[in-house]
């Protein structure tokens, strides 16, 4: 059975969804990051890495969230979470990668500035730029989905849905300026939590809606 190593409303949120909306049997087992947990021995063991998520399989672990997104996708082809297209695929994983790669890298330039900096001076910097990187970032997607379209990728709910719906609960946070200037992002926020799968992983992981 699968087993997916998590901490609450971090990134590992996404792959948990995408779990529950592929109707896939798994355990989760939480890591408390607060405790340090994630830099304790048993759990280096697992992943090195020392981050959330991690995924046991019955091949090995797989870290990453766009990595196990994608395994969950293909994994569970009856939940239809992937475009059955290669090159929407890909444009997908395009998508993925870049919250992945630099959305959630500015968000961390809020919340763990210490990986970046040492000094006073350069964390405040760092903190400061945030919401303007967050705006022209955001941005990006905000065009994406003005076209009217329900989900990420058009009509088709996928596994991109849930990792930005994730990201748009953190605008919620001190200093990240929150939705309200991002109307297309809000109203996507608001349709992924009325979905079961998403309802259901909120629950389990002990947070609430936005």
């Amino acid at each position: 059975m699968l087993k997916l190593f998590y901490a609450p409303n971090t990134c590992a949120l996404a792959p948990h969804i995408a779990l529950n909306e592929a109707g896939a049997e798994f355990d989760l087992v939480k890591v408390d990051t607060q405790k340090g947990e994630q830099r304790a021995a048993d759990y280096l063991a697992i992943n090195p890495k020392s981050r959330v998520p991690a995924l046991a399989t019955d091949r090995g672990i797989l870290t990453e969230v766009p990595v196990l997104l994608g395994y969950i996708a293909r994994n569970f082809p009856k939940a239809e979470l992937a475009p059955s297209d290669g090159f929407e695929f890909f444009q997908m994983q395009s998508f993925n990668l870049y919250l992945a790669s630099t959305i959630h890298i500015t968000f961390a330039h809020l919340f763990r500035r210490e990986r970046y900096a040492d000094s006073d001076q350069a964390k405040a910097d760092m903190k400061a730029k945030v919401v303007t990187n967050l705006a022209n970032q955001l941005g990006l997607v905000e065009e994406q989905l003005s076209d009217g379209r329900e989900w990420v990728h058009g009509a088709r709910y996928t596994i991109s849905d849930p990792y930005l719906y994730t990201f748009a609960r953190w605008l919620e946070r001190e200093g990240a300026g929150g939705i309200a200037p991002f109307p297309k992002l809000a109203a996507h926020r608001a349709r992924t939590q009325t979905r079961p799968a998403v309802l259901k992983s909120l629950e389990q992981q002990g947070i609430k809606p936005v």
